[in-house]
């Protein structure tokens, strides 16, 4: 898993825009954590954490799996809006079947500040 962390360079208005919209759904929806996704034709899918007795997902698999039910056929970058210091390893392998090893995904806490940013490999 390649990782980077820190400031760094400026963030692609794209990624940043993906990084707002899953602050909003977490809190929109008061969950856990937001997420959101980029496809490959640029189109996003945002999601928050489903968490019912029967059914239970993170935001970042929900808005992979609303991608695929979109008929996405790849995706560029995903972002998790969350308290928590790291991307789960089955949050990174939904975003890997769709997108690939080399997909990034962003991890930003819930005042939007990018945290980390791993490759979904």
């Amino acid at each position: 898993m390649t990782q980077s962390t820190g400031p760094g360079p400026e963030l692609d208005p794209e990624d940043r825009k993906i990084i707002t919209l899953a602050r909003s759904a977490r809190a929109r929806n008061g969950v856990a954590e937001g997420a959101a996704v980029r496809d490959d034709t640029g189109r996003t899918y945002v999601a928050g954490t489903v968490d019912l007795p029967s059914l239970k997902l993170s935001a970042l698999r929900t808005a992979v799996a609303m991608a695929v039910a979109s008929g996405a056929g790849s995706l560029e970058a995903a972002a998790v809006v969350s308290e928590a210091a790291a991307v789960a390893d089955d949050d990174r392998a939904a975003v890997r079947d769709l997108g690939g090893d080399l997909t990034p995904v962003l991890l930003a806490g819930p005042d939007g500040v990018p945290r980390v940013t791993v490759q979904a490999g």
